[in-house]
């Protein structure tokens, strides 16, 4: 039986899905401390980009452990392992080729080390970013694009966002301590529609909401 793959997973990949991590079949999921350090700067704001930082930080918190620095924690039924790694030197070739000690970098150089640690297996760098593919190629690390865009339910294929702004900033104190309303204290004009964004207002604050059925 082939081993199972190891990916290695970029920032930009849980920007844009923060459930990726369970979309990689039976395969090990690798996540850098660099992505987590990077994902710090994203918590904050009411674009979507923030909201799949703040969602992922929590789908995170559900199954954190010590073993997720220590061999990894199971992501489920027929998956593989999650594995934070921490930051580890660059290699002569690394140093040789990109100078600047910036995250992509330090991405690729726990990538190197992987790739050293598990000679038996396919280790593959996922990142949207193309530069950063074009220079894990010159270190002849395996890379490729996230692509899990294939919806099965079409209810998920609605992502317009809807802006509200008759809120008390009462309401909007609750949602931020308490992270969710229902749909009757939100009082949305329906139809609603799954995976739907809405920015709710009030005269002095706003926050960006999600619709889950």
């Amino acid at each position: 039986m082939p081993h199972s793959k190891v990916f290695v997973i970029d920032t930009n990949v849980i920007l844009h899905d923060h459930e990726c991590i369970y979309h990689f079949n039976d395969n090990d999921v690798i996540l850098p401390i660099t992505v987590l350090e990077e994902l710090d700067r994203f918590k904050r704001g009411n674009d979507q980009i923030n909201f799949q930082a703040r969602q992922f930080v929590r789908v995170l918190d559900e199954i954190v452990g010590n073993e997720l620095f220590n061999g990894g924690i199971s992501l489920g039924a027929g998956k593989g392992k999650l594995t934070i790694e921490t930051g580890k030197p660059f290699s002569e070739k690394l140093k040789e080729s990109f100078r600047e000690d910036i995250p992509d970098h330090r991405i690729l150089a726990i990538t190197e080390f992987l790739r050293e640690k598990y000679k038996d297996r396919k280790v593959i760098l996922v990142t949207k970013d193309v530069n950063l593919r074009m220079k894990a190629k010159s270190l002849h690390i395996d890379s490729e694009d996230y692509k899990n865009d294939k919806v099965q339910d079409i209810n998920v294929l609605y992502q317009g966002i809807r802006e509200d702004k008759e809120y008390s900033d009462q309401l909007i104190a609750r949602l931020y301590e308490n992270n969710f309303l229902t749909t009757e204290e939100a009082a949305i004009e329906k139809p609603l529609f799954a995976n739907e964004f809405f920015i709710l207002k009030s005269l002095r604050s706003s926050v960006l909401a999600h619709y889950s059925p």
